[in-house]
């Protein structure tokens, strides 16, 4: 199956606007910095529908743009306690079937399970109303601490911000890392975030001027991934202890040191195998493993295919690296 090409956003009454400005964001202000994608919102009917904001958002479909998307997003709304009407739930239903992606986040994931769609499967949403999802659908396995979930062609996220993990989950999941780092650094945003949103249930306050230099040690470790960063030196470089850093890490991104530059060095080279011809051996170095065999075992354990395999599955390759 080829990777999704056409996106339609199903916009609910009382959408969010924060919702529509991530899914517009990501898929259809990007032309210059990947291909672009054919986006559009769709409602019930053409035509103004209202928003959280309390301004109407005028949308150009109606659900026949449902039927030829190759992704279809629902979108959050504020009457996501009531079921969507017949014509919606048949709509997502009838994506699905016909072999589109379904994906929904915080609220809207209420209108993959009211169609059915969730049965038997994980879902993620926004974390204050996870036991509400449990509790009017328990065919559904909830998991409230989930930033977003991944069941093949049903993905479903957490709330808020959260819709921007989920959007970039998709683009690297089907157009490759490349594209996503791309997007993600056009929007100034981190291409993966590790770590469940129970993260921000209560969300530590700053402490002086640490988060400021624990973000300038993250963004020399970003320069400096061929080396071999022991969280030591990191620590010192952010003028913390180790223990002091790894706890301020931590609650900044949700994950562990040691995970986080384990992620970041898999991400590197994964767009170092979509985008050059680099030998294996090459792109470990780059990257700072130690050897090619390395980044096998951690490739294969992490993605699950070798780093040859992940590479002829994209064809985007450039001439070779100097």
């Amino acid at each position: 199956m080829a990777p999704f090409a056409t996106v339609a956003a199903y916009v609910p009454p009382g959408a969010g606007m924060l919702s529509v400005g991530i899914v517009a964001e990501v898929f259809g202000a990007h032309g210059a910095a990947a291909p672009g994608f054919d986006f559009a919102l769709c409602a019930d009917r053409p035509g103004s529908v209202p928003t959280d904001l309390g301004v109407p958002l005028t949308v150009g479909h109606g659900l026949d743009r449902l039927a030829a998307a190759d992704l279809v997003i629902a979108l959050p709304g504020a009457g996501f306690r009531t079921p969507p009407g017949p014509a919606v739930l048949d709509a997502l239903v009838a994506a699905y079937e016909r072999g589109a992606l379904v994906a929904a986040h915080c609220v809207g994931t209420f209108a993959l399970a009211a169609a059915g769609l969730l049965n038997g499967r994980r879902a993620a949403t926004h974390w204050r109303f996870a036991d509400l999802l449990a509790r009017d659908y328990p065919d559904v396995a909830v998991e409230p601490d989930a930033l977003y979930l991944d069941e093949g062609r049903i993905v479903t996220g957490a709330g808020a911000a959260a819709g921007f993990d989920l959007c970039l989950h998709l683009i690297r999941r089907e157009h490759g890392a490349a594209m996503a780092n791309h997007i993600a650094r056009d929007m100034v945003l981190p291409s993966h975030r590790d770590g469940g949103q129970a993260q921000y249930l209560a969300a530590p306050a700053p402490e002086d001027g640490q988060d400021e230099r624990l973000a300038e040690v993250l963004a020399w470790a970003r320069e400096h991934l061929h080396e071999p960063l022991p969280v030591a030196e990191l620590a010192q470089r952010a003028m913390m202890s180790k223990r002091s850093f790894a706890r301020r890490f931590t609650a900044a991104t949700g994950t562990t040191p040691h995970a986080w530059l384990r992620d970041l060095r898999l991400s590197g080279a994964e767009e170092l195998l979509e985008t050059t011809d680099l030998p294996v051996e090459e792109i470990a170095r780059r990257v700072g493993y130690g050897s090619a065999s390395v980044l096998r075992e951690q490739f294969v354990r992490r993605r699950g295919v070798p780093p040859r395999d992940y590479r002829r599955s994209f064809t985007r390759m450039t001439t070779p690296a100097g």
